[in-house]
């Protein structure tokens, strides 16, 4: 259950709203399947002991409908010719509500419930005995299992232009709903509509995002409504109103989709569906961007701790944590494979749950690779360069901590591993929220992680983000976390490059590229492209292969290769090896395979796009054109061509006669890696330790002062690094 819709579990009389969008169709006529749904719906949570108001729209657009039609069948022929009649609204209602309450019953009768009509007026409830009378009523109704239907009696309402008139009590269904609510004591008000809630834009605009809970202070400036609906008299504006004034009265109320068979239930149930508002709402977002910024802030005074300390404290502190991680691997596994198994059983990919399992040998190989990263230099306040600008004025550029680093990832849990080793050689404060896929991995090493860190820095150095919907109050917080590093899909970076002011180090796509030049030796050539896809498909230097939709990675091969048996060589082994094989235009036609639709999507999967060039000038143009700047190889024996490929393709990572799954932070002697870097600005390409930093100025002078440069004479003179501190 959602935190903020844990008050559901108090909920037993609720009113439902349909609009008409919700009854009818697009052409008028009833949408009958939706509402036998939404009966059902009702039904069940009638047998469940809830007590359920209904108020209904539609009677209006049900009938104009019949009335258009009745006027057809009595027109005659000039009459068809002349322009269009117009209906009276109230013979509308007169006629459509008869229409809707038959089916109503009809409906619920099929299902064994018992349903009662109520038409009223606005007038009407300026009558206290008259209120006082109806929640008599419909109390009594309700202790009978009985559901009562509302709707306003448009054929004998006395209003003509109800946005115009603010004297009223109610001025539609919408109003009216939510004036039942605070009439009848409801403890949750339901409005069913035609999109899935209230959303920042138009809803047909991809742009646009579903507002999960609706904060009143923050939204009524923010967001525009559209149009009414198409018959009805409210529309959105009026849902909003109506959900904002029950919900400031005390009645929690939602505004979700009526073409979802069972949102009624979900919402029932506690799951985020729709928008919700609550008085209280304001409040859970303070409450949260606190939480995260307080988290923030004390990761950031533990890495000023742990920055004080010298080399050889944070040396142990990293050994400790392998230690740790030996020493609790059984307990590690358990947790992943529950995790595994709960995948397997959701149906995730089979290139997801590879990454997500942590294999035999991995924890102890994770140990290792931490045990490397303590015994490397120290990185913090190493002097990068030392500069005498005048006599007895000393100036040193230092690395120096980053300061707080927040690294969303997916899927594998060994990056936690990975990254916080990192952060901890670096002296970096570290937030970190991982997939729901791998929630108990990340938990059980986070907690043996955070174990071996001293008292005096503090375990919440680390943070492990719980909740998905925290991240957005992260990426507000630019003022104490200082990059963010997203590791998982493009989606996933797309969004959160859009979605902060933080500076972001990453890559969206992993996209890389094999050529095999005309020179290429068969068996290096055969044996490097093996190692580039079977070697680990799932990971991003993969030459990762794509089924023919989106965009991906290609094996590009020198046409001279058709002639001489190395291409069917390497369809062959790559076909034995149980890789799709796929074709570009021309690669296609020769091979006979299906031919691709497009050359930019990755897949981790065992697929392989194939397609022939005619040289190696060609090769980089279709890199530069389709690539992702990842990771990109050469295989030749032609050390000009081979140079030509180095220094003309614009990646991060360029090979020679190597496979691209050497692009990683600890096969470089990084270490480890918090990730790849396509970004051409700070670190690119796998970022270990160096990317992790910034640099400082530390300026030691003996009492000089500048006005107007009067008797400074400045040197500008290169030092040693190992100059003393003080000359």
């Amino acid at each position: 259950m959602d935190p903020s819709r844990a008050f559901v579990t108090n909920v037993k009389r609720l009113i439902v709203k349909v609009g008409t969008a919700v009854v009818t169709r697009g052409d008028g006529r009833l949408a009958v399947g939706r509402l036998g749904a939404l009966c059902e719906q009702l039904k069940e949570l009638n047998s469940q002991g809830y007590e359920i108001v209904l108020v209904t729209s539609g009677a209006v657009g049900l009938g104009l409908q019949r009335l258009r039609y009745r006027k057809l069948v009595n027109s005659s022929l000039a009459d068809l010719q002349n322009a269009q009649f117009e209906l009276d609204g109230k013979a509308c209602a007169a006629v459509g509500q008869s229409s809707l309450m038959a089916l109503y019953d009809t409906l619920f009768s099929q299902l064994d419930v018992t349903s009662s009509q109520y038409l009223v007026t606005d007038t009407e409830f300026r009558d206290t005995s008259f209120r006082k009378q109806l929640s008599e009523t419909v109390k009594s109704l309700l202790s009978l299992k009985v559901i009562p239907i509302f709707n306003e009696n448009d054929a004998v309402s006395t209003r003509r232009a109800p946005y115009e008139d603010s004297s009223g009590i109610f001025w539609d269904n919408d109003s009216l709903a939510g004036l039942l609510a605070m009439e009848l004591k409801a403890d949750l008000l339901v409005m069913l509509s035609d999109v899935e809630g209230l959303y920042s834009g138009p809803p047909s605009d991809p742009n646009s995002k579903l507002i999960h809970t609706y904060i009143k202070e923050k939204h009524q400036c923010e967001i525009t409504f559209g149009d009414k609906s198409r018959l009805g008299r409210g529309g959105m504006t009026a849902k909003v109103n109506a959900a904002v004034c029950a919900a400031y009265a005390g009645i929690p109320s939602v505004i979700t989709s009526g073409y979802a068979t069972d949102n009624i239930i979900k919402v029932l149930q506690g799951k985020c569906v729709g928008t919700l508002f609550h008085r209280d709402a304001h409040l859970w977002t303070l409450v949260k961007e606190l939480g995260v910024r307080e988290m923030a802030v004390t990761a950031r005074e533990c890495s000023r701790r742990l920055q004080a300390m010298n080399s050889e404290g944070r040396r142990k502190i990293l050994l400790d944590i392998a230690d740790a991680l030996e020493a609790n691997e059984s307990l590690i596994k358990i947790e992943n494979e529950a995790d595994v198994t709960a995948a397997q059983d959701d149906g995730y990919e089979k290139s997801l749950i590879s990454r997500l399992s942590l294999k035999p040998g991995k924890i102890s190989g994770l140990a290792k690779s931490i045990r490397v990263l303590a015994d490397m230099e120290d990185p913090i306040g190493q002097v990068l360069k030392r500069t005498e600008l005048a006599d007895g004025l000393i100036l040193e550029k230092t690395s120096s901590p980053l300061g707080v680093l927040l690294v969303v990832f997916e899927s594998r849990p060994d990056a936690l591993v990975q990254i916080a080793s990192l952060a901890v050689k670096s002296g970096n404060g570290l937030l970190l929220k991982g997939g729901k896929e791998a929630k108990r991995s990340n938990a059980i090493l986070h907690k043996v992680i955070t174990s071996a860190i001293p008292e005096n820095i503090g375990e919440k150095l680390i943070g492990l983000v719980a909740s998905r919907e925290d991240i957005p109050n992260l990426l507000k917080l630019d003022d104490v976390i200082d990059l963010v590093i997203p590791r998982g899909s493009n989606k996933l970076v797309t969004q959160i490059k859009n979605s902060t002011k933080i500076p972001v180090l990453g890559h969206a796509d992993g996209i890389c590229h094999v050529y095999v030049d005309k020179s290429a030796k068969v068996d290096m050539a055969k044996q490097i492209v093996r190692d580039a896809k079977i070697d680990y498909p799932a990971a991003c230097n993969a030459m990762v292969y794509s089924v023919p939709i989106g965009s991906q990675e290609t094996l590009l091969l020198h046409k001279d290769l058709s002639s001489n048996g190395l291409l069917n060589e390497l369809v062959s082994d790559l076909r034995h090896e149980g890789v799709t094989l796929y074709g570009g235009p021309r690669a296609s036609s020769l091979l006979n395979i299906p031919e691709t639709c497009s050359f930019h999507h990755e897949y981790s999967s065992m697929a392989c796009t194939i397609e022939i060039v005619d040289d190696v000038q060609a090769a980089i143009n279709h890199i530069h054109q389709h690539g992702s700047s990842h990771t990109d190889c050469i295989i030749t024996e032609n050390h000009e061509v081979a140079e030509t490929f180095l220094h003309g393709v614009d990646s991060a990572a360029v090979f020679h006669n190597a496979s691209t799954r050497f692009c990683d932070g600890a096969r470089f002697g990084l270490g480890a890696e918090v990730g790849i870097s396509t970004s051409r600005i700070h670190a690119r390409g796998p970022v270990g330790v160096e990317g992790l930093l910034t640099t400082r100025w530390i300026l030691r002078g003996s009492g000089q002062v500048v006005d107007g440069d009067k008797g400074v004479i400045y040197t500008h003179k290169d030092l040693p690094l190992q100059t003393p501190l003080y000359i």
